[in-house]
């Protein structure tokens, strides 16, 4: 993403660990993106919604394997509850959480996910409108209040 008509520089910020992380830290280091990107160590899941909430978005950029696709995404939901504009790729179930309460891109795309955080940086009614949908889409159709009347009714249903 260039810097033309930015407002304000980009900063990622890499939540968790895993077993990838050292070579993320090198690639990082090699594409000279230091000074814009801050690793934040795992923390507990009570923590979680108050290290997303320091986000301006949330990036989901999941890739199709021949033995894996994204089944959920449920950092896309804590996020968009707790008011943070997504953007996921266009893997499994991607598209149908985000609804219409965030942005896709198709997979392994980086011009297309560059175009989407650059809507997010210039557009400051999409990013109110997208918080607002994202809150009200987690709400209605993802609390746990929701999701245990969806499985009790499952459940009805199979067993009547």
């Amino acid at each position: 993403m260039s810097g033309e008509n930015l407002p304000r520089a980009l900063h990622l910020r890499i939540i968790g660990g895993g077993p990838r992380a050292d070579a993320l830290r090198r690639r990082v280091g090699a594409a000279g993106l230091d000074a814009q990107t801050t690793f934040v160590p795992p923390a507990p899941p009570a923590q979680i919604a108050g290290q997303m909430a320091k986000l301006d978005a949330l990036v989901l950029p999941s890739r199709t394997t021949t033995v894996w696709k994204e089944q959920l995404g449920r950092v896309l939901l804590e996020a968009m509850d707790v008011g943070v504009p997504v953007i996921g790729s266009d893997s499994g179930a991607i598209p149908e959480v985000i609804g219409d309460a965030g942005l896709i891109f198709p997979e392994g795309d980086a011009a297309a996910l560059a175009e989407r955080l650059r809507s997010l940086v210039l557009d400051p009614a999409l990013r109110a409108k997208l918080v607002r949908q994202g809150i009200q889409r987690a709400g209605q159709e993802y609390s746990q209040r929701v999701l245990a009347a969806r499985t009790v009714n499952f459940y009805r249903q199979i067993c009547a």
